[in-house]
């Protein structure tokens, strides 16, 4: 069944409506379509949701739609921010949310309680200067430092909330582009394998993110195909996503399902409640 599950539209950051969305994959031939707007964040930014009633009325009012035809489901990408967003548990209950994407997109600096935007390294978006300059401003430069504290905090966000679905969990590799540091290094490795390990142990699902690859921002999924032999061979579910921001992302699959098939995984979703 074709299918996916981390889609955006122009509640948030993506560039068509949900209609739009559905009507594409529809005609496209698919069985299941997520939507995981990007969710309210406290602070003024140009990507999250701003109007979440709407959002929630307008997926339920598709899905209803759709029933027997395409199975629409409402959802959020949970951004979990230290000091800012914890608890995902009153974004879930006001809006009913029938499934969660956990993500880590905006790190305070360790024992800082952030309070605007400035306070956050973003290490996501178009620009990999922007990516230097929040490591620079709030870490001093110091790429262990940084990408320690995103590990951490998508550990914390793991442990504390159990999201449905693990949003992109290496993204801090993206504007890295083999600059500060590479995978092969040990001290990253070991960060995002105890990241990986823990998916295992929370029994949760893992996407396969190819946004990257089909945007020219990285020549790998979210996980690499070094951690997802590693999660082969943990029997951790995935489920490819290709975290959509207008209605033709939703065929980008960048042959994800031939690549888990060659490598002989065996626990490829194309439904996250199966």
């Amino acid at each position: 069944m074709r299918s996916n599950y981390h889609t955006h539209s122009c509640y948030c950051d993506g560039k068509a409506t949900p209609r739009e969305m559905a009507e594409y994959a529809a005609a496209h031939g698919f069985g299941a379509l997520g939507f995981s707007g990007h969710c309210p964040l406290p602070f003024d930014n140009t990507f999250s949701i701003t109007d979440y009633d709407g959002y929630c009325r307008e997926v339920r009012t598709l899905k209803q739609e759709y029933n027997g035809r395409m199975e629409i489901s409402l959802g959020l990408e949970m951004d979990y921010v230290p000091g800012m967003l914890e608890d995902f548990t009153p974004l879930i209950e006001q809006g009913g949310l029938e499934y969660t994407i956990g993500s880590v997109h905006l790190i305070p600096a360790p024992g800082v309680t952030p309070r605007e935007a400035a306070d956050l390294w973003f290490i996501d978006g178009p620009s990999w200067e922007r990516y230097d300059e929040g490591l620079q401003r709030l870490f001093g430069g110091d790429i262990r430092r940084g990408v320690r504290a995103y590990y951490h905090q998508q550990n914390a966000m793991l442990e504390r909330n159990r999201p449905t679905i693990v949003g992109h969990p290496d993204k801090i590799v993206m504007h890295n582009r083999d600059r500060y540091f590479t995978e092969e290094e040990p001290w990253y490795r070991d960060l995002a394998l105890e990241t990986i390990y823990l998916i295992h142990e929370l029994g949760l699902i893992c996407e396969v993110n190819t946004r990257g690859i089909y945007k020219g921002r990285h020549a790998d999924y979210y996980p690499g195909k070094w951690l997802l032999q590693d999660m082969k061979a943990l029997r951790i579910p995935v489920i490819v996503s290709t975290d959509a921001h207008a209605p033709e992302d939703l065929l980008r699959t960048e042959g994800a399902y031939e690549y888990l098939r060659d490598i002989g995984y065996r626990d490829v979703l194309t439904h996250w409640r199966q």
